[in-house]
């Protein structure tokens, strides 16, 4: 198990969460038979890890007390014969949600209060284990599909379109993203975060701006209490 008590950055706690995220996703989808397995209901408490190597074991809970790190939920092989399957993994992919969220904050308990609110954002931009297991989509690529068939084409929309085509783009950076200096990517151009330029924050959908993208200046955004991104502030116009 990882110490917990060396400071960590937010790109190296995010790549832990992927790690585990990566090696959970396995067990439940691609390694499922190994998995449902070795989730017999006639051992003691399991519990499901993913571990920042990517790879996965269902073990035993740690036996020291309190645990280092927080305990994924125990005993999910009792109702594995119980349940049909489905709905089992999908049980054990909702607990594993909620473990990963829970270690990833846990060993971020040293950020401030944007370090948080950034760690959360990068997270809620990949789907859930649940999503991936029961294959819904995530919300996100509902919405921008709703907000693409409601604007009824582009053409008025240019430059809120390229506003709309990047977090796609933006996710899979992120997952791949092991540059520990990139600290966020704007969601207008999809550059990276430099210190010497000013950024601004939607406080709606919490997503990153180069001023200059967004066309607000430092002095400008003194006097914003709340700012919206052209996206979010076209979605509130519709309405």
């Amino acid at each position: 198990m990882e110490m917990a008590s060396t400071a960590r950055t937010v790109e190296e706690i995010f790549k832990d969460y992927s790690a585990r995220r990566t090696a959970i996703v396995r067990a439940l989808t691609h390694d499922v038979d190994d998995f449902y397995g070795l989730c017999d209901p006639d051992k003691e408490n399991l519990c499901l890890y993913g571990h920042p190597n990517e790879s996965w074991e269902v073990t035993l809970p740690a036996e020291e007390v309190p645990p280092e790190l927080p305990e994924p939920a125990l005993g999910i092989n009792f109702a594995r014969d119980g349940m049909n399957r489905k709905d089992w993994l999908s049980l054990v992919a909702v607990h594993s949600d909620s473990w990963l969220v829970s270690v990833a904050f846990y060993l971020g308990a040293r950020l401030n209060r944007n370090e948080r609110k950034r760690l959360f954002s990068m997270i809620n931009d990949l789907p859930t284990v649940f999503e991936v297991v029961t294959e819904r989509k995530p919300v996100k690529d509902k919405s921008s599909l709703d907000s693409a068939s409601k604007s009824g084409g582009n053409t008025k929309r240019s430059s809120d379109g390229a506003v709309k085509s990047n977090p796609k783009l933006v996710d899979e950076t992120f997952e791949d993203d092991e540059d520990e200096h990139c600290e966020t990517l704007c969601g207008s151009c999809g550059g990276n975060y430099n210190a010497d330029e000013f950024w601004i924050g939607c406080d709606v959908c919490e997503r990153w701006f180069h001023g200059k993208c967004v066309k607000i200046t430092p002095a400008k955004a003194e006097s914003i209490k709340q700012y919206k991104c052209p996206s979010c502030g076209l979605k509130r116009g519709r309405q």
